[in-house]
């Protein structure tokens, strides 16, 4: 360590940290960096320090990690969503397998079977169905292109978010997280937004044409659109109108084109209407021998070959025969639920975005299940007592919170029912660990199987099964 700029020279890199970041040990403190692998050895500048634990940067390599491995994106490293990219698949593995196993253990404070080892996914790239990118008259300029004192003329961006810089948008010229039509589509929109002098948004002021796009597609070869707008100026609505005939026209694979007219100060959409220019209001998605619509609104997994897989597990952890009564909490657009039904009496599947559950009513239909209900409402306010009353006490809960995990009151309801057994799928270890000593008095914890949804992120999916004591 030297000078007033703190840095620490010849540091070996250890191991692999939370939020894909690595970490070493220099004394009693503990380093984080990011962009890291273990077995570099490297000099570092601390960013930000606390009192048992920095965060750092590397400002020089002197040996790199034999791990390390060339990351395949030119954007790596700035645009912040693939983190491990240097980092063999094989070693991501091992690590989100060691994070589920320390954070169920160290925040749950339960006794654990042995965690089965992860499922990775078969895709490491392309792997994904849909892509939001947003667009901004202010992009985020890199480090190499302030320092070159260049006037940058050209400000407008089609790309994502930078994490710590809400108003900028870092340009995306290929992203390979999604088969590559969705970097042609993006790129056109880009163009023609350009040469035709339409206006990018400026968050900070709420104004500007184009907002945000989102590309889906679907393993039955069908994309979706959904430009959004912020129609405020004279003549925006045609000018509108005439990109989204452009793009129709260039792109055939499109068979649901959307739009949305945005005037709010952030890019969500559940609360307005959103408008058809050309096709379907909706793709379909195969899981096996069932069909799921996906509309502009619907949540679908993101990684429809590793859902699969998850749902596999699921069903398998359930041990269902035929009769039993099955609560799927957090349904979504029910696909749990219906994957579920052909094996079980009947299921009740219960969660809080109402366009949701008008989706589950409609894949239900499509795929001849009639032993699914849903409803419609916050988890802590319609699972009740009442409700199981009226309802019947479930024999089975699948539960698939959001990161934060359940709420008090719904984890309190489920110690009141009393299941058999409770299959907790979860995206966060952390809040499922949490969730998991709340239950430990009533439930036992006996297969825990992570499963990995999101190669090159630290992100990972973990099924635990609980059973009553």
């Amino acid at each position: 360590m030297k000078g007033k700029r703190q840095t620490y020279e010849r540091v070996t890199i250890t191991d692999i940290a939370a939020e894909g970041k690595a970490l070493c040990r220099v004394g009693e403190m503990v380093v984080f960096v990011p962009w890291a692998v273990p077995g570099d050895v490297v000099d570092l500048e601390v960013t930000r320090k606390k009192h048992s634990f920095c965060e750092a940067k590397i400002i020089k390599f002197h040996e790199a990690s034999p791990l390390r491995i060339p990351p395949r994106c030119a954007h790596f490293g700035i645009c912040g969503g693939c983190r491990w990219q240097q980092l063999p698949y094989s070693e991501q593995l091992k690590a989100k397998q060691r994070q589920v196993s320390d954070q169920l253990s160290r925040i749950g404070k339960v006794s654990l079977p042995d965690v089965n080892t992860i499922l990775g996914s078969e895709k490491e790239y392309e792997y994904r169905n849909k892509l939001e990118f947003g667009f901004s008259n202010k992009r985020w300029l890199t480090e190499e292109e302030i320092l070159s004192g260049e006037e940058i003329k050209d400000l407008c961006a089609a790309g994502f978010h930078i994490s710590g810089a809400f108003d900028k948008i870092y340009p995306i010229e290929r992203c390979h997280l999604m088969e590559p039509l969705n970097n042609d589509i993006r790129n056109a929109v880009r163009d023609y937004a350009i040469a035709h002098d339409l206006s990018f948004y400026d968050l900070r002021l709420n104004c500007g044409l184009l907002r945000d796009m989102v590309i889906r597609n679907s393993n039955t070869g069908e994309w979706m659109l959904i430009m959004q707008f912020r129609f405020s100026e004279k003549g925006d609505e045609e000018k509108a109108m005439a990109l989204l005939g452009y793009i129709g026209d260039r792109f055939p694979q499109i068979t649901s084109l959307l739009y949305v007219d945005n005037q709010k100060c952030n890019d969500t959409f559940a609360d307005l209407p959103v408008h058809v220019f050309k096709g379907a209001d909706h793709i379909f998605e195969l899981m096996g021998d069932l069909r799921f619509k996906v509309g502009p609104k619907s949540f679908y997994q993101t990684n429809t070959e590793q859902a699969h897989r998850l749902y596999n597990v699921v069903k398998e952890f359930a041990h269902l025969t035929g009769s039993e009564l099955v609560y799927d909490l957090y349904t979504g657009t029910g696909t749990i639920a219906c994957f579920v039904a052909r094996s079980a009496r009947r299921v009740v599947g219960i969660e809080y975005v109402s366009e949701a559950i008008e989706d589950a009513r409609v894949n239900a239909e499509i795929n001849g299940i009639a032993n699914a209900e849903f409803f419609a409402g916050d988890m802590k306010d319609i699972l009740t007592a009442e409700f199981i009353a009226a309802h019947g006490t479930p024999d089975v809960i699948i539960t698939d919170p959001p990161r934060a995990g359940m709420h008090p009151d719904v984890v309190n309801v489920l110690l009141r029912a009393l299941p058999s057994r409770i299959v907790y799928v979860s995206c966060n270890p952390a809040t499922q660990a949490r969730d998991l000593q709340l239950l430990d008095g009533y439930y036992a914890v006996k297969a825990v199987q992570p499963v990995d949804m999101f190669p090159h992120t630290p992100h990972v999916e973990n099924v635990v099964l609980l059973v009553k004591r």
